[in-house]
Parts: C-alpha cells; sequence; structure tokens
C-alpha cells in the first residue's frame, strides 16, 4: 500500500480533530498546573494518533463492505479502497498494525500513571470501535455528533492534561483489595469542561457538516445519520446554533474570571468563523465547503493553543 493511499484510507487530513484537543490538554496542564511529562506525552501521541488513523480506516473499510450502491456520490472518488483499488487483506492488516501501536502505548501509559487511563482509554477504545463497527455501529445512527464531540472534544483534553498533572488536580482512582475509590476535584473539572466546549462543539460540527453533505448517500446506505432524522433545514439550523454556543462559552469563561486577554486573543476568530459556516450553510457540498468545518474547527481552536502559549510563556517569565 502506497502512502498516498493510507493517507487516504485513515484521511489523515481529519487526525487535526483529535491532535488539536490533544495540544490543548497539555498547554492546559502546563498552564494552569506548570506541569509537563515527556515520557507520558510521547506515549499518548502513539496511541491517540493510531487509534485515531485505525478507526477511520475502519470506517471506511466498513462501508465499503456494507454499501449497497458503490457509484454515484462521489463514492469511486473518497472511498480509498475503491480508488487505489486497495486488497481487503492488506486494509485489515494495517488496521490490525493502527490498533496493535495504540493499545500497546496505551498500556504501557496506564503502567506509568494509573487506573483513571485504564478506565478512560478503554472507555475511548470501546467508543472508538463501536463507532464503525458492529450491528448498528454509532455512525449508523444520530448519536455520531453527541459521541464525536464529547470524547474527541473533552475526553482527550481531561487524559492530556491529566497524564502531566498530579492525581488531586482533576482526579484520583485507586483500587485497595477489592475496593475501588474515585476522588473527583469538581471545580477544576468542570472549569476544564467549560475550557473544552469550543472543542465539543467543534468537532460536532465537523460530524454534523459530514453527515449534512451525506444526506442522500446515507438514506440509500440506510445510515440513519442526525440529519436524516431532524431534516436539511433543521440540520442547517444546529450547524449555526453550535458555532453561536462555543463563543457563548467565551463570555462563560469571562464570568468565571479567566483572565480577559486570553479570551479577547480567542473572540476575535468570530468574524472569519462565521463568515465560513455562512458559506457552508449556503452550499453544503462534500467536494467544495464541507472543508469549512474543519477550517472553522482549526481556526477556533488554534487560536486557543495560542492564548494558551502566550499565557504559558508569559507565565514562565513571571509576567502573567
Amino acid at each position: 500500500m502506497g502512502i498516498r493511499a493510507f493517507f487516504k484510507l485513515v484521511e489523515i487530513q481529519t487526525k487535526v480533530a483529535s491532535m488539536i484537543p490533544f495540544l490543548f490538554g497539555t498547554l492546559y496542564a502546563l498552564f494552569r498546573f506548570q506541569q509537563f511529562n515527556g515520557y507520558h506525552f510521547a506515549l499518548m501521541l502513539a496511541s491517540l494518533l493510531s487509534f485515531d488513523m485505525a478507526t477511520t480506516a475502519i470506517n471506511n473499510y466498513y462501508d465499503y463492505k456494507k454499501a449497497i450502491k458503490k457509484n454515484g456520490f462521489g463514492y469511486e472518488q473518497h472511498n480509498a479502497i475503491v480508488r487505489y483499488n486497495l486488497k481487503e487483506p492488506a486494509v485489515v492488516s494495517v488496521i490490525a498494525i493502527l490498533l496493535l501501536t495504540a493499545v500497546g502505548s496505551g498500556i504501557a501509559l496506564f503502567l506509568s500513571t494509573g487506573w483513571l487511563i485504564l478506565l478512560l482509554g478503554g472507555l475511548s477504545f470501546a467508543v472508538g470501535i463501536l463507532y464503525s463497527f458492529g450491528p448498528i455501529p454509532i455512525s449508523r445512527m444520530p448519536l455520531g455528533e453527541l459521541f464525536s464531540g464529547l470524547f474527541m472534544g473533552f475526553v482527550i483534553i481531561f487524559i492530556s492534561a491529566w497524564i502531566h498533572a498530579e492525581g488531586s488536580h482533576l482526579a484520583v482512582m485507586d483500587i485497595q483489595g477489592s475496593v475501588l475509590s474515585l476522588k473527583v476535584n469538581l471545580p477544576e473539572v468542570l472549569l476544564l469542561l467549560v475550557v473544552s466546549l469550543p472543542a465539543i462543539l467543534g468537532i460536532a460540527n465537523i460530524m454534523l457538516a459530514n453527515n449534512i453533505c451525506d444526506m442522500d448517500e446515507d438514506l440509500e446506505n440506510r445510515r440513519y445519520t442526525l440529519p436524516v432524522y431532524i431534516g436539511f433545514k433543521h440540520s442547517l439550523r444546529l450547524f449555526r446554533a453550535l458555532y453561536c454556543l462555543a463563543y457563548l462559552d467565551l463570555a462563560a469563561l469571562l464570568l468565571m474570571k479567566v483572565h480577559p486577554v486570553l479570551v479577547l486573543l480567542v473572540f476575535v476568530t468570530i468574524v472569519p468563523v462565521y463568515k465560513k459556516g455562512a458559506a457552508f450553510t449556503a452550499h453544503p457540498s462534500k467536494e467544495k465547503t464541507f472543508v469549512i468545518a474543519v477550517q472553522n474547527f482549526v481556526v477556533m481552536n488554534v487560536a486557543r493553543i495560542a492564548a494558551l502559549a502566550v499565557a504559558v510563556t508569559l507565565t514562565s517569565l513571571s509576567l502573567f
């Protein structure tokens, strides 16, 4: 399998949806707790990226296997297996290697940290597999936006912050004999949830935009996604509403006394995000405008990463 075929199979351009929350959580730990662990960072990067690529490959593989209509809708171009005439054993082998890498790195991270990583990592792996696999995958139900938003937008940020910080900063899970104990620092976790909302909503909108563009194909192939249930017009309204909620979250952060400079640095992105969002809702298209949802997610969250990076730098210089 060539590198182009591999990148298409795993849809490498979509990996920003997991890498941006990962980087954000890392910088959040540096800013909020002044802690960083390079070993844990490397293990999570390997596990997260491998698993993200594996789940995408699984999704494309099962779309290929379950497709009722295999022509039209640009299917011959956007499905890597068809476009590059990939052999099924090669695709399955790639998926297996990626999953082994993800599981191996995840186990090493668990052994170096604690039980909470095993719980959250195992739950994330289960959701990632069930997203594309099983009798009724999550991707074929009206739950894709909810699960992808929460797990990629919050759980990744939580884990990527937790692996650097001491347990008491966010949560501690322990097992003594047959007794399991979980202690959660609610104010810190709630603050992290509010800070994560733009990532949660941005990722949900990537999934929503994808499903809006694929409505005809999904109906043909019996994939009953959220837009299929609520209709085309309501889906576009929801798409706009999720961006509005992301920026209302900034007002909430101001009320929670997060430094106003950090909030205002991110708020300036509202203009390009609004314009691009309007361009998508005017002409939803997988080929021409779907990328807008990815671009908006990147703009909103790279601005937040940049603001955090500035804050970390100023804090290290005792200027913040």
